[in-house]
């Protein structure tokens, strides 16, 4: 009898105490929660987002490429666009001041990173370090395309992109190479048949699906989520070269194999490519001060794509640009920079060419391309006696690539747009062309009427 009544006063006791502290839970909840509700909150909050996958794979990373003076910098567009939104927030935000990860925390799969190799000093040591830490790392290398062709360095690989996976998040550091036109470069991530393709989501990475080429960015340190950075100091700037960056090589193989057999070194060759090189760069000096995007268009594009160089017998540097990008004092600016105009033909709406002329006698040639639902086209004009004539070409995107140690556009699909102005045989030089009967795309255009000769046929 006496243990069932100690076993009953247990159990009371045991209700007893349960109740109190059901109670407790109560009044904290709705009493002093309430109270103090703003501080509490407050406090709580100080730190959001801190603990998120993204942030600590970014800190880790940052730590380890700050300890071993690896200079990385952010290229990640989404982030680089949330920066660039609330840049005085950023710009006012100082190490440990903030209280919510705003930037890092954003869920993606990857954060971009880039370093400028030749400032890279212990790559192999840093490799083993990240690893150390508790990244996966991978490693993609390809061969340097511009020794194709030379048997003793066309096998040299080098460091394209590391891809360092901490948990759920990975780091895609892209690695830029400078070249001779003062621009950045970076290559495809192309994976050999021994990477697992499962290691993270390849698809989703923005950099790497093509080769790229970036204006050499001016960088900023900046607080971010309470870790110090470098980003460019024009972040928009970045961003939007991102979706026009591919870059395509000079087929240098080929080039070698085709100066094997005709190679013109003689005086007036070279002469006439030093000329050129120099109009060339004063050209896109004044279209780039314009903000006229252009291309090699004609014989410089074929020399490009050929040769990888110019034609000495060309006698004249050609571009192409649409003419929606036309502004109204292009020819004050070429005048200015020393060049003058030495014809005009056609007019805004149609058929408009417009010619400089350069030191030495060579010539700018610039032609604009108008387009069409199917098709895109150029025009000519004879001054005799004002025939037209159209350039057909098919549907055409711009990349950018290196021609003279610079860095210009060309058509991305150029095999399409050499043939459609220099037929199947584009291979063989040829040295006499009759621009209006010589191109196979060309067909006439009509005449121009006489009333409007005046302000479509101008020659100086």
């Amino acid at each position: 009898m006496s243990r069932i009544n100690k076993n009953v006063v247990l159990a009371l006791l045991t209700l007893t105490s349960s109740a109190f502290l059901l109670f407790q839970l109560y009044y904290y909840k709705h009493y002093l929660s309430t109270r103090n509700g703003a501080g509490l909150s407050k406090s709580k909050g100080s730190r959001i987002g801190f603990d998120s996958t993204q942030w600590r794979a970014v800190k880790k990373f940052i730590m380890l490429t700050s300890n071993q003076n690896v200079p990385v910098f952010l290229i990640d567009p989404l982030i680089l666009e949330l920066i660039n939104k609330n840049f005085e927030q950023v710009k006012n935000t100082s190490q440990g001041s903030i209280s919510q990860c705003t930037f890092f925390c954003v869920p993606r799969d990857f954060t971009a990173f880039a370093l400028q190799y030749h400032l890279w000093k212990n790559e192999e040591g840093w490799f083993r370090i990240a690893e150390n830490m508790g990244f996966q790392c991978l490693k993609i290398e390809s061969k340097d395309p511009r020794l194709d062709g030379i048997d003793s360095l066309s096998g040299t690989e080098i460091p394209l992109h590391y891809i360092c996976k901490l948990a759920a998040h990975a780091i895609h550091l892209v690695v830029f190479h400078e070249r001779s036109g003062n621009y950045l470069w970076h290559g495809h991530l192309r994976l050999k048949e021994h990477i697992d393709r499962k290691f993270v989501p390849f698809r989703k990475l923005q950099f790497g699906r093509y080769p790229g080429a970036f204006d050499r960015p001016e960088l900023q340190q900046v607080t971010v989520d309470g870790l110090e950075v470098l980003i460019p100091k024009d972040p928009m700037h970045f961003v939007e070269e991102v979706p026009h960056s591919r870059f395509i090589e000079c087929r240098y193989k080929e080039a070698r194999a085709f100066f094997q057999y005709l190679d013109d070194n003689t005086v007036e060759a070279m002469a006439f490519r030093k000329s050129a090189k120099e109009l060339l760069q004063l050209a896109a000096k004044t279209l780039n001060k314009l903000g006229v995007p252009f291309w090699l268009s004609s014989g410089t594009c074929l020399g490009w794509y050929r040769q990888c160089n110019i034609i000495p017998y060309s006698k004249d540097v050609d571009l192409g640009i649409f003419i929606q990008d036309y502004k109204s004092d292009i020819i004050l600016a070429f005048q200015d920079a020393g060049l003058p105009l030495k014809h005009k033909f056609g007019k805004v709406e149609d058929s408009l060419e417009l010619s400089f002329q350069g030191k030495d006698d060579v010539k700018l040639d610039i032609f604009f391309f108008y387009e069409e639902t199917d098709h895109m086209w150029n025009g000519g004009t004879q001054a005799k006696t004002g025939k037209k004539f159209k350039y057909l070409f098919p549907k055409f995107t711009l990349c950018w690539t290196e021609f003279v140690d610079m860095k210009v556009h060309v058509p991305c699909e150029t095999l399409e747009y050499i043939e459609a102005n220099y037929g199947k045989t584009w291979k063989i030089p040829v040295k006499t062309w009759d621009w209006k009967r010589s191109p196979p795309n060309v067909q006439p255009n009509g005449i121009w009427p006489i009333s409007e000769w005046d302000e479509v046929i101008q020659l100086y």
